[in-house]
């Protein structure tokens, strides 16, 4: 199963960059990064028998244990592609949280959307790690 985050805005040269390419690298599963402008810009058109996951400050917090074992049902259930939506500053309009399967949320707070790259591969290389049974994840 492909993971796809698409994401608006570009992150440039930045400390953020340098952790979304560190912990890309590090995922196992096929992945791939798509950046957007922050207005405008064209969605790549998705595959059928896929899934979408707005990023929100109103979404689902999910452990690093529970999104492995979302990534596992997905993957096992013949998805295709598993898509990660991070919106521009002013995150998503209702249509693009509407149109998601899952919204999901790192908690209450408001995360700068760059950041929100980082700690969206960060909890996806966990998630696969876990699924690997790779000691990068502790449960505490």
């Amino acid at each position: 199963m492909l993971l796809h985050i698409i994401a608006r805005g570009k992150i440039g040269r930045s400390p953020e960059a340098e952790l979304v390419e560190r912990y890309l690298k590090r995922i196992s599963w096929p992945v791939k990064l798509t950046e957007l402008p922050d207005r405008g810009g064209t969605i790549p058109p998705l595959p059928g028998n896929s899934v979408t996951v707005a990023l929100d400050e109103r979404g689902k917090a999910l452990s690093s244990a529970d999104l492995a074992k979302l990534l596992e049902r997905w993957r096992d259930g013949g998805k295709r592609e598993a898509r990660f939506l991070i919106g521009a500053a002013d995150g998503h309009g209702d249509t693009g949280r509407e149109g998601a399967d899952l919204l999901l949320g790192f908690g209450p707070a408001t995360w700068p959307h760059l950041l929100v790259r980082a700690m969206l591969t960060e909890q996806l290389f966990r998630a696969t790690a876990i699924l690997a049974n790779h000691p990068y994840h502790r449960e505490g």
